[in-house]
């Protein structure tokens, strides 16, 4: 895991789209069934908008439904975090990238084995790097 990146919100302005921003660093959430990536299907790598590190492997994306891509793991151990969310009146657990702090979406214990986990992810959050040009 490559060292810690920290940058002034300023500086996130600069390289980010209001959209990205807003998402990752202010943790809002694009609208359901909205995102660059909820129907995706290409094989590659799902990496981290704001500094590159690689959060999803396609092989663990799945539709769950809900309006966001889905992944039943993180590719590389340690690359996401969990916070303990109590916003809304709802108590979750928020997943950010460990690299930058961006707020990536939540994760929940109803995903398919062999996890059991779905981590609902915003696609303005990721950038996706095809291994081929194959659909799934």
């Amino acid at each position: 895991m490559p060292d810690k990146l920290f940058k002034t919100p300023a500086e996130w302005r600069a390289i980010l789209t209001p959209e990205q921003y807003y998402v990752t660093r202010e943790a809002g959430t694009e609208r359901p069934f909205s995102g660059d990536y909820y129907l995706h299907s290409q094989i590659g790598n799902y990496h981290c908008v704001c500094c590159d590190a690689l959060l999803f492997e396609s092989t663990t994306k799945f539709d769950a439904g809900c309006g966001w891509p889905s992944f039943w793991e993180e590719a590389v151990k340690g690359s996401i975090r969990r916070i303990r969310d109590t916003s809304h009146g709802m108590i979750r657990t928020e997943v950010r990238c460990n690299r930058c702090d961006a707020h990536l979406g939540h994760v929940f214990d109803d995903g398919p084995p062999p996890s059991g986990e779905r981590f609902c992810i915003n696609s303005v959050a990721l950038y996706f790097i095809a291994n081929e040009q194959a659909e799934l």
